[in-house]
């Protein structure tokens, strides 16, 4: 038998959603003052948050006038599943629909999602509405926050790799909003109403097919955790719901880090364009410095965090689309920040 070549996993169609409730920045700074002032003596003081944020509009999988109540693991949780089934059945539709594949020909459905805990999981809640096929390999994976974009769109890739001719289908679906605490006011806590948002993305890839040269093709994801840093970013689990870890250090962590992780990750690799995951303004101007760019290179990063927020994981897969539908060519390198403290990163090809 003559061996055939290898024929590197190419990535076949991306495709965002986000829900319909509009959160306009302007509004939920009053909002937050009424409802969090009385609660919270330093308000006034972190306020600015909001307006320095870098965010004009975002959205959430339910109305404004939830967040006026106090919420429990049981409410979160029914607002999460109904929430994220919606967005990942819009985002998988989609990614589908541009493939010109059908949801009985996917053969690996990766999951990603930090924002809610469903058993069965989104995409088993979501298989008969999509048609997904009984036989088909459902991972879904838990834990990776801000990190999972990348590190998801990795993992695909590898089982895509593992497989050639499968369909993976990559879904990152996060509904942060639904966390949102007014039992629990941190500095981390109003931070976290200033900048997250929910969304999610969908990506279809496929290995070892002729004639998917034009496609963007996948490197191998790599990731680096930091030694002592559990701290940084996270959740805790608390009565009432998940408790945000959003450690201010972040942007100056990443600046002063990133730099000597990335160079271990893929030394000598270049980069015509890094499609980052936009964590928050100042995370952005880090990452410009650390990666030595022009200040509003990644002019797309802050786009995406002005309409949208930080959505956690899909975040980064909302660039990577808008990145490819501006015609960019030549070697990208996807990277992303998340609980661990971790980098996760991964080369993509366009040519």
């Amino acid at each position: 038998m003559i061996p055939q070549p290898f024929r590197p996993p190419r990535l076949l169609s991306i495709a965002t959603a986000v829900p319909p409730e509009v959160l306009i920045q302007d509004h939920i700074i009053q909002e937050s003052r009424e409802l969090l002032q009385a609660r919270f003596s330093q308000f006034d003081r972190l306020a600015p948050a909001f307006q320095n944020a870098g965010i004009d509009t975002r959205h959430s999988v339910v109305p404004l006038d939830w967040f006026r109540h106090p919420h429990g693991w049981v409410d979160r949780t029914e607002a999460y599943a109904a929430g994220a089934t919606r967005l990942f059945r819009e985002a998988a539709g989609g990614a589908l629909d541009q493939a010109g594949l059908s949801a009985a020909q996917v053969d690996i459905v990766v999951t990603v999602s930090s924002t809610g805990i469903v058993t069965p999981t989104l995409e088993a809640l979501t298989a008969r509405a999509m048609g997904f096929r009984p036989d088909a390999m459902r991972v879904p994976v838990f834990g990776l926050g801000c990190a999972g974009g990348v590190s998801g769109l990795s993992i695909a890739r590898d089982l895509a790799t593992a497989r050639p001719g499968a369909v993976v289908l990559m879904v990152a679906v996060e509904t942060c909003t639904v966390l949102f605490r007014l039992d629990r006011l941190t500095k981390a806590d109003i931070i976290a109403t200033a900048l997250f948002g929910d969304g999610a993305a969908a990506v279809v890839l496929r290995a070892g097919v002729d004639g998917a040269d034009a496609q963007p093709e996948l490197g191998q994801g790599r990731q680096h955790m930091w030694p002592d840093t559990l701290g940084i970013m996270g959740w805790t689990v608390e009565e009432t719901g998940l408790g945000v870890v959003f450690d201010r250090s972040i942007p100056t962590f990443a600046e002063a880090e990133l730099r000597a992780a990335l160079d271990a990750l893929a030394p000598d690799r270049s980069v015509d364009r890094y499609v980052c995951h936009p964590g928050g303004a100042k995370v952005i101007t880090a990452l410009e410095t650390t990666l030595d760019l022009a200040e509003g290179v990644l002019d797309i990063e802050r786009q995406v965090l002005s309409r949208y927020g930080n959505m956690s994981a899909p975040t980064v897969l909302f660039v990577l689309e808008a990145v490819l539908r501006s015609g960019q060519r030549g070697d990208l390198m996807a990277l992303a920040l998340g609980p661990g403290f971790t980098l996760s990163t991964l080369p993509i090809t366009v040519r």
